[in-house]
Order: C-alpha cells, then structure tokens, then sequence
C-alpha cells in the first residue's frame, strides 16, 4: 500500500483549555482532490492550521509522504511541497500582481526554473497577466483568488491547501474556481480543499470528509456523501443555508 501524501493521524488540539479537535485523522492520496466539509466552529480551519504549522497539536501526527511535519516552522513545511491558498486569500494589497505572484518563489533560488513556472503560473490565469503592474488591492475578489492561486503556484507545491476557496465570490468565479482547480489538479498537483460549500467541493473532489464539533462524523468517495441522506439534510438542503 502506498504512504499517503499529506496524513492526520488522532489529532487533539485545544486553544488554551479548549479542545477544538478531537482525534482527527484523515489522508490525502497523491493526485487526489479532498475536500473537508463543515458549519462555522466545526474546527476546519484549525485542520489547515495545523498541517501548515501554525497551530500545533496537543496530540497526534501529521505526516508529509511518510515524514512527520508535526511542530516544523512554517516556512520548512512550505520548502517540503505544501502551497497554501488561505481563507480570505491574504494577497500583498500594496504590491503589484507580479511582486505577488514572486513572492511565492521566495525561498526558491532556482531562477530559470522560477521563470518558467512564472510563465506556466500567467498561462492559467490570463486575466492577471493583464494586470501584472497593478496593485492587488484593486483587484475583484475573484482576480485576488486567481492571484492567491498564482502565488500558491509559485512555490512549486506537490500538495496545495485551499482554505474556502469559493468564500465570497459570485456565482461566475465561483465556477471559474471551480474549474481553476480541476486543471491545477490534472496538472499533477494534489488538492487538499476546506469549504463549506458542500455541494460544490463534491462535484470535484474525489473524496470526502465531514467535520462537526471538532471530530470526524462521515468520509468516504465524493459521489457517495453527495448521496448521503445526512450530507443531504445538514449541508445540501435548506438547512444548510441556515447553519452554513
């Protein structure tokens, strides 16, 4: 059996005397897309947190292709592979698209390679090859998305972690990022997704897991939790727009 890419293995973590996870264990196959699914509080930013490193467990191991990351510094989990796409996407308001979308290769040297993925990164996103000289802050919501993408891109990931992706777009990015990363995905790169949207995140995503109160309640492939009557009921009918 293979190792896993990105692996939680009973995961507890607490803010202070608050424990907000409760034995999380979940994996990420190579070339896969998998989203993690929950309401507000649930604990799926804090799972994003932790694989990053900027939240570190009480308990439990994360694992990067077999090699523990657990309480690595940020930045040495980013030099393994790991590219991140945060929540609210967090661009450099005051620096131009292209400042920011450099900014992803900054703890790279390999300069022609540095080129060529700058190339590759404009050839995904054409509108912002548009707007290489402008400031981030002026783009839409939709176009920072494309620039956090970008930026992602950057660092040459094996493994991108998206934090709500389609978070405050309208409906026309929503499936422009929907489509953005499919493509990132077939283009060898695994997608590791945390979204409320369940609806959404399962048409393309090939495997899911369900996060309420801190703990794992439902996993399994994508087309088997968008059938799920209890995927139904808490996240894809009305009572989805009222906890969600």
């Amino acid at each position: 059996m293979s190792v896993p890419l990105l692996e939680m293995r009973n995961i507890d973590t607490y803010y202070g005397a608050v424990q907000v996870q409760f034995g999380v264990t979940l994996r990420v196959e190579t070339g896969e897309i998998v989203c993690l699914l929950g309401g507000n509080a649930s604990g799926k930013s804090t799972t994003m947190k932790v694989i990053l490193g900027l939240v570190k467990p009480r308990t439990g191991e994360v694992l990067f292709d077999g090699r523990e990351i657990s309480g690595m510094p940020t930045p040495k989990i980013i030099r393994l592979g790991i590219g991140s796409v945060p929540e609210a996407r967090r661009i450099f308001p005051q620096m131009t698209v292209r400042e920011n979308l450099l900014m992803g290769a900054y703890q790279r040297n390999d300069q022609t390679a540095i080129a060529e993925d700058y190339e590759r990164t404009l050839g995904f996103f054409p509108r912002l090859k548009e707007r290489l000289s402008q400031r981030g802050g002026v783009l839409s919501g939709g176009e920072q998305q494309m620039l956090a993408f970008g930026r992602a891109l950057m660092s040459r990931p094996r493994l991108i972690c998206m934090d709500e992706p389609t978070m405050g777009l309208s409906p026309a990015f929503v499936d422009k990022v929907l489509e953005i990363i499919q493509l990132i995905n077939q283009q060898g790169i695994t997608v590791f997704m945390v979204e409320q949207n369940a609806n959404l995140a399962l048409q393309i995503a090939h495997r899911g897991y369900v996060l309420q109160n801190g703990r794992i309640v439902l996993e399994g492939p994508a087309q088997q939790l968008l059938d799920s009557s209890e995927v139904q009921d808490a996240y894809l009918g009305g009572q989805a727009e009222q906890n969600i």
